[in-house]
């Protein structure tokens, strides 16, 4: 089940061509480092792309990235936010977005986020956008005005319902319009409509000629043409941000079953946004955080640094359609929380199943309806934060194991082979978290083991002072020190 914006219900997910399943989901516009807001987006949408692929789905999953024609006011005003910010550089628009792409996937690949099946560039599919145009003038749902064309939105709504996903009412939205007076410079027929193709003055640094004049197209056609050219007329899965529902994904819809008269996606998913002691995270607010700033803690309203899978265990703690407040203490917890788990996964690994000696039923009864309500909790709309605390509950369990609390020859084999397979593939596969550097781990033991024979001379020569310093400081970074009557044995994380 999961939630469609477009219904307002949880509906049960049905491809529309199992088990191939088209998924888009709107991609940055590459002109500043990726945010925090950013994480949340597309973490989101990351751990449903990996539960599609869990279920055995073949995704194609298309991200585009926006490299022209998003303006300043997010409309159809002001300038283009990457010809803008190219200004302001001084160098060319596409060494900005190329810049800003490195920078977004640089961040993504750290938060350990698949990367897309195919990522498309407005700028690369000028002459699909201008085709869509000329369909849509074709139809008479669209105009063009002194070298621009609009899309007319009081005659789509003769033979169609624009507002259908933000439960807008045309003649409300009309109602509001004739009360404002239609900027004098304008060459719409209403303030309702929305340009498919600007018109360039010769200052305008990215253009292409068309049938109408040299210009460049509308930030909402790019999403319309591109999905639909690498998913088809109809797809399965369209998704964002809260914040695209109202104009963007609106204006998408209008504009690809004007051209094809047919159902655009048959699922919409938005995630929420982040917020800040809950005021919306933004730079014109001052409150916005880089990806960058977190993991080296480089900005004013943080107290550390904070790695990528603390930042993203922190995401994963609310529903991708809640808000997500930022706040130190909040991450600090997240952090508490990610090592609990990894240590557990790491004992996990460690402990030797003998076999059932004498199945104690209620034990394997209660790790096979945690483990059911792993499921249970992703298909409710992808509840990632129930997952959690089912991995926690399981992580006990492990954790008692490896203490003796329980015994681990009373669980039956089929239980036991659940929890070992289980158990990762949610952490790993599903929910996307890894231990932090992978590729450091023999490193890591290595010194810890050397601080643990250095402790335990510093015990025997009853050097205290030295060996509570070194369990004091490396509890401070996450990590237990395991004391038997013969010194140090054995550490794990907090």
């Amino acid at each position: 089940m999961l939630y469609n914006t477009l219904s307002r219900k949880k509906e049960l997910f049905k491809p529309i061509n199992p088990p191939h399943v088209g998924m888009y989901v709107c991609g940055p516009t590459v002109y500043g480092d990726p945010h925090l807001g950013h994480a949340k987006s597309y973490v989101s949408f990351d751990v449903i792309y990996r539960y599609l692929l869990f279920l055995g789905y073949q995704v194609r999953y298309v991200q585009n990235i926006t490299d022209v024609g998003h303006l300043t006011d997010d409309a159809d005003q002001g300038e283009d936010k990457i010809s803008k910010q190219s200004r302001l550089e001084a160098i060319e628009p596409m060494e900005v977005v190329e810049h800003y792409m490195y920078t977004y996937y640089r961040d993504m690949d750290a938060l350990n986020i698949l990367r897309p099946s195919i990522a498309p560039r407005p700028s690369g599919h000028i002459p699909e956008q201008i085709e869509a145009i000329r369909k849509l003038i074709e139809k008479g749902y669209a105009y063009e005005a002194n070298g621009s064309v609009y899309f007319d939105i009081k005659k789509y709504n003769e033979n169609h319902h624009y507002g259908k996903l933000s439960g807008r009412k045309v003649e409300d939205m009309l109602e509001g319009a004739a009360n404002r007076e239609l900027d004098k410079q304008s060459d719409k027929h209403s303030t309702l409509d929305f340009a498919l193709w600007k018109k360039a003055d010769k200052t305008h640094l990215m253009q292409w000629p068309s049938p109408w004049g040299n210009g460049y197209p509308g930030w909402h056609l790019e999403c319309s043409v591109m999905s639909q050219k690498y998913l088809g007329e109809t797809f399965d899965i369209h998704g964002g941000g809260n914040e695209n529902i109202f104009p963007h994904h609106e204006c998408e819809i209008a504009q690809a079953e004007g051209i094809h008269d047919k159902t655009f996606a048959h699922y919409w998913l938005h995630n929420n946004m982040v917020t800040v002691n809950g005021q919306k995270m933004g730079k014109s607010l001052g409150n916005s955080i880089y990806l960058h700033e977190l993991f080296s803690g480089s900005n004013q309203l943080l107290d550390k640094a904070y790695s990528p899978m603390t930042v993203r265990f922190f995401i994963l703690q609310s529903h991708y359609r809640s808000t997500l407040d930022f706040s130190n203490e909040a991450l600090h917890a997240a952090e508490k929380g990610y090592n609990r788990l990894m240590a557990a996964l790491q004992v996990l690994e460690q402990l030797n199943y003998p076999g059932c000696n004498k199945e104690n039923t209620q034990l394997s009864e209660e790790i096979e309806t945690i483990c059911t309500s792993l499921s249970t909790s992703m298909n409710d709309d992808f509840n990632t934060a129930q997952v959690l605390a089912g991995l926690f509950d399981l992580s006990n369990k492990i954790n008692a194991l490896k203490g003796g609390q329980l015994d681990i020859k009373e669980i039956s084999e089929s239980s036991w082979n659940q929890l070992k397979t289980i158990f990762p593939a949610y952490i790993k596969d599903v929910l996307g978290l890894k231990a932090e550097n992978e590729n450091n781990t023999d490193a890591m033991n290595s010194v810890i083991k050397l601080l643990i024979e250095i402790r335990n001379t510093s015990r025997k020569k009853k050097d205290f002072e030295t060996s509570d310093r070194i369990r004091e400081q490396l509890l401070e970074t996450g990590i237990i020190l395991k004391d038997e009557k013969d010194g140090t044995t054995s550490w794990s994380f907090a």
